[in-house]
């Protein structure tokens, strides 16, 4: 019984500041995940050429530019499922578009996930909330497969960068001290 009482005070113990604190570990991970992928990706999509956003490892792979465009969509979408927020209407883009407006939609894209995402919690992590193909996911799922898409835009990135002879953002090595 006296393990009993201490096991739960000590549960107590390290519960309720969390609970006091309003501790949310997967919406702060997000929020995390959100910070490095905005840096990374955004960085990669600057290093690319504005000529080589046509650019396709093979004929079967999308182009840069609408790796590019799948990103901005992603993002919009994807932070707008989990926040329950939506995205302001930006311009009708293609993968065609000129670089800097492919750039400005990206970053605005962002500027979204992070006022979107700001406010998210915890809570409600068990909603059912509509997905692809009519199916149902719940709010973790959804956060779970908002990070993952992330950590692929930019992998896909980081490859057509290398494939074109470009070093990726994350590849480049601090300078010595």
């Amino acid at each position: 019984m006296r393990n009993l009482l201490g096991g739960l005070a000590l549960s107590l113990v390290f519960a309720v500041p969390l609970a006091a604190q309003g501790s949310a570990p997967l919406a702060d991970a997000l929020r995390s995940d959100l910070q490095r992928s905005e840096k990374n990706f955004v960085a990669a999509v600057d290093l690319m050429p504005a000529d080589k956003f046509g650019f396709k490892p093979t004929p079967a792979q999308q182009s840069f530019g609408h790796l590019v465009t799948h990103a901005i969509m992603a993002n919009n979408y994807m932070c707008g499922l989990v926040s329950g927020k939506q995205a302001a209407k930006g311009p009708a883009l293609t993968e065609t578009s000129p670089k800097a407006d492919l750039m400005a939609s990206l970053k605005a894209s962002y500027s979204f996930c992070d006022s979107a995402l700001a406010s998210l919690n915890d809570s409600d992590l068990g909603a059912q909330l509509p997905y692809f193909g009519g199916r149902k996911i719940s709010r973790a799922g959804a956060i779970m497969d908002l990070a993952t898409d992330w950590t692929d835009h930019y992998t896909q990135a980081a490859t057509y960068l290398r494939a074109s002879g470009i070093l990726p953002p994350t590849a480049h090595r601090p300078a010595a001290d």
